[in-house]
C-alpha cells in the first residue's frame, strides 16, 4: 500500500475525506509563498543592515509560528501575519538593562528605516513602533516583530534572555532549541519523508512541506482564534497549543486521525507540580506555558471549555463522515471561519471530477506553502549591497 492508502477504487475514504477538507481550509489560511519569501527578503536586508552599521555579532533570526510553519492568518481587520523574530546581541547580562538594550536596537532600526527612505527604496517599512517587548516594522500583507535578546549564559548555546517593559527580570526563552524539539516531533510522520522525497523530485523547496504535525497545530490554532473572537485575555497562547499537540502527536499521516488522537491525549499532559497546573518547555524546562492559569484560573476553564468544543466537534465528524458532503459541510461550518471551508469544499469537489490517475489522497498533498521548522538560524554578518553608498 502507497502512502496515500486510496481505496482500490481511487476514491478517498471517509477519513481521508475529512483530512483533504481540514488539510485544504488551513492551507487557505497559511501565509503563501511569495509572501513568505518577501518576508525573508525583508528580514534578511535588516539582519544584514544591523550587522553592518550596529555592532560586530548582531543577528536576526526568526522565532514562533513562521519558523515553525505553523503560520495562521490572523481574524484582524487587516489580517496582516504577524511575523516574530529575534535580534540578538552579543552582550553579557551585567553589561546593560533591558532598557538600555531595547533601546539600542529601536535607535538602530530608526536609522535603517531613515536609511531606505533617503535613498528612495520604495521596498522599506512604512512604519516603526516601539511595543511592550519589541520593535515592530510595518509591511504590506506583514509586520515584523523584533525582539531584542542577548545569550542566556547560564543556557548555552541557544538561550537568550529577553526584554519585557511590564516584568522586573530578564525573561528566558530558547526558540531555536524549541525548533529542533518540534522538528523532531514532525519527524516521526513516515509520509512526512515521502513528501519530501517527492518535493526533490519535483523541485520543491523542503521548507514548502507541511507535516502533519504542521497541519494539526494550524488546525488548532484556527479554531482556536475562531472561538475565542475577541476575547484574547482568555485564548489559549499557540505556544501551548503547539507544546500539547507535538507531545500528543505518535507519528500518524492521516490528519483527521492525529487531530482526534492528539485530543484524546491532551488531558494527560497537563500535570500539577506542588499544586500549580504545569506545562514546560520542552526546550527550556523552567518555563511553564500554564502560569496563568494559577493567577487567572479563569483561563483554565476557558481553556477546558474551548478543548471540549473542538472535541466534540471531531467526534461529530467522526459520526458524520460516512453521510456524505453536504452533512460534514454543514458540520463544519457551523464550527470553523466559514471562508476557509468554503474555498477548501470548492477545491475539494474540482479535485473530485479530476480523472481518477490524477487524484492525490489526504495524506499525499503536497501544500505550497512556507517556512518549516529549521535547526539553524539565518544569521547575518556581511555587508549590505549599497550601505556605504
Amino acid at each position: 500500500m502507497n502512502a496515500y492508502h486510496q481505496t482500490r477504487d481511487n476514491t478517498d475514504t471517509p477519513e481521508q475525506m475529512l483530512s483533504m477538507l481540514l488539510d485544504g481550509a488551513v492551507q487557505v489560511l497559511d501565509i503563501s509563498p511569495d509572501l513568505h519569501d518577501t518576508a525573508v527578503r525583508r528580514y534578511e536586508e535588516v539582519g544584514n543592515w544591523l550587522a553592518e552599521n550596529g555592532s560586530p555579532g548582531w543577528e536576526i533570526h526568526p522565532q514562533g509560528s513562521f519558523l515553525l510553519g505553523t503560520v495562521v492568518r490572523p481574524q484582524t481587520e487587516t489580517g496582516e501575519f504577524d511575523i516574530d523574530l529575534v535580534c540578538r546581541l552579543p552582550l553579557h547580562r551585567d553589561s546593560t538593562t533591558k532598557e538600555g538594550l531595547k533601546q539600542r536596537v529601536g535607535d538602530q532600526l530608526v536609522a535603517y528605516r531613515r536609511w531606505k527612505q533617503r535613498r528612495g527604496h520604495t521596498d522599506g517599512p512604512d512604519s516603526l513602533e516601539a511595543r511592550r517587548r519589541c520593535w515592530t516594522l510595518g509591511y504590506p500583507d506583514f509586520h515584523l516583530d523584533v525582539l531584542p535578546a542577548i545569550p542566556d549564559e547560564e543556557h548555552p548555546t541557544t538561550g537568550i534572555l529577553l526584554t519585557d517593559k511590564k516584568l522586573h527580570e530578564w525573561q528566558h526563552s530558547n526558540p531555536l532549541g524549541y525548533a529542533d524539539w518540534f522538528r523532531t516531533r514532525s519527524e516521526l510522520s513516515r509520509a512526512l519523508l515521502e513528501k519530501r522525497l517527492a518535493a526533490n523530485v519535483q523541485q520543491v523547496p523542503e521548507h514548502h512541506i507541511r507535516s502533519t504535525l504542521q497541519r494539526l497545530v494550524q488546525i488548532l490554532k484556527w479554531h482556536c482564534m475562531f472561538f475565542f473572537g475577541d476575547d484574547t485575555d482568555n485564548r489559549p497562547p499557540s505556544i501551548l497549543l503547539t507544546t500539547l499537540a507535538a507531545r500528543a502527536y505518535r507519528g500518524e499521516d492521516d490528519l483527521f486521525t492525529a487531530v482526534r488522537s492528539v485530543l484524546a491525549a491532551i488531558p494527560h499532559l497537563v500535570e500539577k507540580h506542588n499544586g500549580q497546573w504545569w506545562v514546560p518547555n520542552p526546550a527550556h524546562e523552567e518555563e511553564n506555558f500554564t502560569d496563568k492559569w494559577n493567577e487567572y484560573p479563569e483561563r483554565r476553564q476557558a481553556f477546558r471549555t474551548w478543548y471540549d468544543e473542538i472535541s466534540a466537534i471531531m467526534n461529530d465528524l467522526a459520526l458524520t463522515e460516512s453521510k456524505g458532503l453536504d452533512v460534514v459541510y454543514a458540520q463544519l461550518i457551523k464550527s470553523f471561519d466559514p471562508e476557509p471551508v468554503k474555498r477548501s469544499f470548492a477545491h475539494y469537489a474540482t479535485r473530485m471530477k479530476a480523472p481518477a490517475g490524477q487524484r492525490m489522497g489526504a495524506t499525499g498533498l503536497l501544500s505550497a506553502t512556507a517556512a518549516g521548522p529549521r535547526r539553524k538560524p539565518n544569521t547575518f554578518y556581511g555587508q549590505h549591497p549599497g550601505a556605504r553608498g
